[in-house]
């Protein structure tokens, strides 16, 4: 529980960030930059909450062709916003805001 509290903290902590951050700011690691741009793009689309609620079916952002997620999930893909985390770091190119 303390593990999941202190990732909904840090991405929370992140995203916040990201309204404040100039552009000059950009992290100059990609997969840093991978994970702002998604958690920003959570932001945007109001899901931030819900994301590090785990309340988000992910198979509904996914498409393999067309994405913004290119992948083919199963319906129900409920991820951790750890796991959606570090997925950005490992795999980037299936996420549209990183490429």
């Amino acid at each position: 529980m303390l593990k999941k509290i202190a990732i909904v903290t840090a991405a929370v902590a992140l995203g916040a960030g990201l309204g404040a951050a100039p552009a000059a700011a950009a992290p100059a690691n990609s997969g840093a930059a991978c994970v702002q741009a998604g958690i920003g793009t959570l932001k945007e689309l109001g899901l931030l909450q819900a994301a590090a609620q785990k309340k988000i079916d992910y198979s509904t952002l996914a498409d393999p062709v067309s994405g913004p997620i290119f992948a083919d999930l199963p319906e129900g893909s409920y991820l951790s916003l750890g796991q959606v985390v570090k997925l950005h770091t490992t795999n980037p190119e299936l996420f549209a805001w990183c490429g």
